[in-house]
Parts: structure tokens; C-alpha cells; sequence
């Protein structure tokens, strides 16, 4: 015989009218089995919920790219973002039809929800690096753990401002870094290894996070006159990193004990300290004129902060630098069928790295897409950039100043069209690229100016991408 619960009847009713229907005496034994038995699911229930929710177990994240980059001649070709001169200071060209390597994060996460509703997050990242077409490349990738750490959120015992706080240390990505992705270029690029506290609220729409990172700069002589002299050095870097509402306002120190003693192109003029600091803003619409969003931000950094990006991680700037950056990116739909992405990146440098030497350059960039099916658009790409390098010899390096131009075609297919974040995709290309002679004499380690690469070049190649 089949009992079926009735709709709405309450579960000591249904239990009481399967007891009578089955000649059972309903006793208060018989409702103590039962409100255990809901007890025990209830329980089960809510350890169910914060896994359906994602707040408990395992989960795993990636971005991955991979592909081929060929001259004319069917060889490899050189390219990547910062293939340019300015590339050496952070001056991005574009990577559409532009990179030529096996790039990939492997994210795996692990949380927990404590009983009393503490929640607990432990992230590991793992990342590799290739240029090789090969199945096995152990002998020159570049494997690497990137990120492991611990942020606690919800924690109950906070209170007042800190509320909705979270806390977390180890070594990791700042989790508001944002970047141009059609340039693979960080407005700000802030990592680590230390601690902080994100989403103190002083107010509804002022929130602030504070931290403070640790990296280590690579030995350095510590004596012009020798060579096998070494010193380790930390440079500290404390963030003040402060919302208003949509506006940004990032502010950091840093100090790096000894680094002083660094002995760069022959002198010991290296920055010790520094301060760095970016105003930006997130907008919700195309700069007002139509649907998508936007970004702007301007940095400035001296000493340490001169290198405005990757924050703390040059340890070779003079006591002098001075940097100024400016970032503009859009996204926005021109037509049903169409996307289009402006960028603008540019940075002015003085006294960088030795006295009297200046850096500038200007990168435009757009990146506009037609879908043409639920499966495939067509991407273009078309980049810019004009650069005026006096580099007083730092490194060997000569001064150079002229323009570099690339456009690039590349059918595209994924699971479905729809957006510039929609991935996987699986892309075919083809990329033209010119520039003025006097850019192959900056560096002789430069692709510019290598044989087969010196000039005007057409370069063709097949890539995935995938993030989730």
C-alpha cells in the first residue's frame, strides 16, 4: 500500500494518520521517533543549503590561453603584449592575434561555514608559463604557486564599522587589482605576501581596506668594488585603498631596508623608500552616452611608487623617479550586432632608474566584435602606440623614439555569442605590424630588430581562451 502526504498537512498529522490507516497504535513514543527523525533532516538540510549556495566544500576556477604565433615563413614568431620598447616600462601594444605563449592559473578553493556562521575561505593558486609547442614542458615552463592564502568573513564577533569585515592573510592577488583586458595590462596590480582587512564600513556608501604586503627584491651587490656581495632586502608596502561610491582612492608607502645599497649603472642613488597613489572611477554606463561601463584612473608614485603598476616591485628606481600613468577603457554595443572597446594607457617617467633619463609613450587600442551566428563573430583589433625613450644607457639600452602599428583580424567561435566576458573561445588569426626602424636599436635582447623580425611582418596563429 502507497501513503501519500496530503498538500500543507503538517508532518505529525501525516504521521498520525499513516499510524491509524496501518492499525498502529499513535503513541507519544511514536511522535518522539518522529520529531527526531525531522530534527536529523532539518540538520541535514542545513548543512545541504551552504553547499548548494557555494559557501561550503571545494570548488574550482581557471583562465587559460594557449596557442600558436607564426611568421610567413610558418616559424615562430615573437610577440606578447609588451613586445615594443615601452613594453620594458609597462607600455602594452594589445594581445589579440599577439601572443605567442602557454599561459595558465589553476585555482582551487576550499570553504567553511563555522557553527556560529563564520565563514572561511582558503585559496591555492598554481600558474605556468610557456613559449614551448611541446606536450611536456617541465624543462622550461615556469610553474609557480601564486596565491595561498585565508580571508575569514562574517565573522560574528565584529561589530561597528568592521561588521561586515574581512580579514585574511598569507600570499595573494589584492582582490580589487582590475586591468584592460584587451591589453593584458593592470590599471594597478597589488600582490604579496602579508595581510589585511577588506569592507570597513565608516559609512552606507565609504568603505575602506587596509593591508600590508611584503616582496622581496632579487640580491644585489652590496659593494661596487666586488661581485659576489650580496643583501636580501623586503620592501614593505602599507594600502590605504578607499571607496566613495563609485570613486576610488587607492594610497601606498612603502620601505625597503638596504635597498639603498643597490648599485645601478654604477651608482648607489637607489630609492629606498616611496608613495604611490591612484584616484579612479568605476562607472555604470559608456562615459554617460550609452549603455556598458567604463574606467579611468590616474597614478602617481616616487621613489618605490614610481613604478605605478605592480606595486613595490621594482627595486632598481633612483631616489628621484617620478611617474604619472592615465587609464581609460570602455565597453558598449553600437548595434545589436556589434561591441566596441576603446582604450587608452599612457605614463610620463623622469629619473627612473638613473639621473636625467625620461620615458614616455601613448597606447590607443580598440577592440571591436560582430556576431554573425550563436556560435561565431568576428574580432578585430587595432593598436597604436607612440613612444620617446632617453635612456641616459641604462642597461645598454640606446635612446629611441618613434611609433609602433598592428591590426588584427580573427574569426571566432564559442558556446555562445553575446558579451566581450563570454568564454571559452577558440580563435583563428591573422595580425599585420609595422614600426619605425630606429625602435630595433633600443635592445639588442629585443624581438624588435632580430633577424626575420625587423621590419613590417604579418603573423598568423590559432588560440584558445577560457576563464570560469
Amino acid at each position: 500500500m502507497i501513503f501519500r502526504k496530503a498538500p500543507g498537512l503538517h508532518p505529525m498529522a501525516a504521521a498520525a494518520t499513516l499510524a491509524v490507516t496501518a492499525g498502529l497504535p499513535f503513541s507519544l513514543q511514536a511522535q518522539d521517533s518522529v520529531e527526531e527523525r525531522l530534527s536529523a533532516l532539518e540538520a541535514q538540510l542545513a548543512e545541504v543549503e551552504p553547499h548548494a549556495k557555494g559557501e561550503q566544500g571545494f570548488s574550482f576556477n581557471t583562465y587559460a590561453r594557449s596557442g600558436l604565433l607564426l611568421n610567413s615563413d610558418g616559424k615562430s614568431a615573437p610577440g606578447g603584449p609588451y613586445l615594443t620598447p615601452a613594453g620594458s616600462v609597462g607600455g602594452a601594444v594589445g594581445r589579440l592575434g599577439n601572443e605567442p605563449d602557454t599561459y595558465l592559473e589553476a585555482i582551487l578553493n576550499y570553504k567553511t561555514v563555522a557553527d556560529n556562521g563564520t565563514k572561511a575561505h582558503y585559496r591555492l593558486m598554481i600558474a605556468d608559463s610557456t613559449t614551448s609547442s611541446n606536450d611536456w614542458t617541465a624543462g622550461d615552463g615556469a610553474l609557480n604557486v601564486r596565491q595561498a592564502y585565508v580571508e575569514f568573513s562574517n565573522l560574528t564577533s565584529f561589530t561597528g564599522i568592521f561588521e561586515d569585515a574581512s580579514i585574511w592573510a598569507g600570499k595573494r592577488f589584492d582582490r580589487d587589482n582590475f586591468d584592460i583586458h584587451w591589453l593584458d595590462s593592470d590599471f594597478v596590480f597589488l600582490a604579496g605576501t602579508g595581510a589585511g582587512i577588506y569592507d570597513v564600513a565608516f559609512s552606507e556608501s565609504v568603505t575602506s581596506n587596509f593591508s600590508l604586503y611584503g616582496r622581496s627584491f632579487l640580491d644585489f651587490p652590496s659593494d661596487p668594488n666586488t661581485t659576489d656581495g650580496t643583501s636580501d632586502t623586503d620592501n614593505l608596502v602599507l594600502t590605504a585603498n578607499n571607496y566613495f561610491g563609485n570613486v576610488q582612492w587607492m594610497v601606498n608607502g612603502m620601505s625597503a631596508a638596504d635597498n639603498d645599497e643597490r648599485v645601478v649603472a654604477g651608482a648607489t642613488e637607489v630609492a629606498d623608500t616611496g608613495v604611490n597613489t591612484m584616484l579612479a572611477y568605476h562607472g555604470d554606463s559608456f562615459f554617460g552616452l550609452s549603455g556598458g561601463n567604463f574606467k579611468v584612473a590616474v597614478l602617481h608614485g616616487q621613489g618605490l611608487g614610481a613604478e605605478v603598476k605592480n606595486i613595490g616591485a621594482d627595486g632598481n628606481l633612483h631616489e628621484d623617479a617620478v611617474s604619472t600613468r592615465l587609464g581609460i577603457y570602455g565597453t558598449t554595443r553600437l548595434s545589436d550586432s556589434w561591441r566596441f572597446a576603446p582604450a587608452i594607457l599612457a605614463e610620463t617617467s623622469k629619473d627612473r632608474y638613473v639621473e636625467g633619463d625620461q620615458y614616455q609613450w601613448l597606447t590607443f587600442n580598440t577592440r571591436l566584435a560582430n556576431e554573425l551566428g550563436a556560435n561565431f563573430e568576428m574580432q578585430y583589433e587595432a593598436s597604436w602606440q607612440v613612444m620617446d625613450l632617453q635612456t641616459e644607457g641604462y642597461e645598454g639600452r640606446g635612446d629611441v623614439d618613434g611609433d609602433y602599428a598592428r591590426f588584427t583580424i580573427a574569426p571566432t567561435f564559442k558556446p555562445q555569442v553575446g558579451g566581450f566576458w563570454n568564454r571559452p573561445e577558440i580563435r583563428v588569426f591573422a595580425s599585420y605590424s609595422t614600426w619605425d626602424d630606429e625602435l630595433n636599436r633600443y635592445d639588442g635582447g629585443d624581438a624588435l630588430g632580430q633577424e626575420d623580425f625587423g621590419g613590417s611582418q604579418w603573423t598568423f596563429g590559432t588560440q584558445m581562451e577560457i576563464w570560469f
